[in-house]
């Protein structure tokens, strides 16, 4: 395994530490809504294959061998230097929003619209941080499947759960949310 992979893994690992306090009590939370569509579940599904599955077959297995390229390695470590901001930035999201995030689109009966912290200038830092992600991995894991895989189920995901989940939000919170709109933008800050 080279160190680009097992910074991969350890970032695996950083993701599912910051989030496991949070998903433990957030399963416990009344909802008041929730929209969970088939495509939905399919596409979280695909995320995990991409985003895991596929990486650890990569990594624990020589199965995709087929698929691997080089890369210089001042690429590999590229991706070192962008999974921190990625990672920094998912602590980030998950930390301002507390209970009210979920992995899926789902609404607490006490949630509230989180507007400070990382979510004073960007209305999707979490897909901001997976969009870094799925950058650094074809850097870190250089194999067309494990690499680029998460990329291209991102972008589908990105496109479709955004659209949804900002709906969602505009049905919830109204007004309050359109204005929260018009100042932020969606991966990146708004300018003046």
């Amino acid at each position: 395994m080279s160190v680009f992979e097992i910074v991969f893994w350890g970032a695996i690992v950083a993701e599912m530490v910051i989030r496991a306090p949070i998903s433990q009590k957030q399963r416990k939370e009344a909802k008041s809504e929730r929209r969970i569509s088939r495509q939905e579940t399919i596409l979280l599904g695909l995320l995990f294959l991409a985003m895991f599955l596929l990486p650890l077959f990569y990594s624990a297995t020589n199965w995709l061998d087929f698929a691997n390229y080089s890369l210089p390695v001042w690429a590999g470590w590229l991706g070192v230097i962008l999974i921190l901001p990625a990672l920094l930035v998912f602590w980030r999201s998950h930390a301002d929003l507390g209970l009210n995030w979920s992995p899926s689109l789902e609404i607490r009966t006490e949630h509230k619209l989180i507007t400070n912290g990382i979510f004073g200038y960007i209305r999707h830092p979490m897909y901001a941080s997976q969009w870094i992600w799925v950058i650094a991995q074809p850097l870190l894991l250089q194999n067309w499947i494990a690499g680029f895989l998460n990329l291209l189920v991102f972008v589908v995901f990105y496109t479709l759960r955004v659209r949804a989940e900002e709906k969602m939000m505009l049905d919830t919170f109204g007004e309050e949310y359109r204005e929260y709109m018009n100042k932020t933008g969606a991966l990146f800050p708004k300018g003046k």
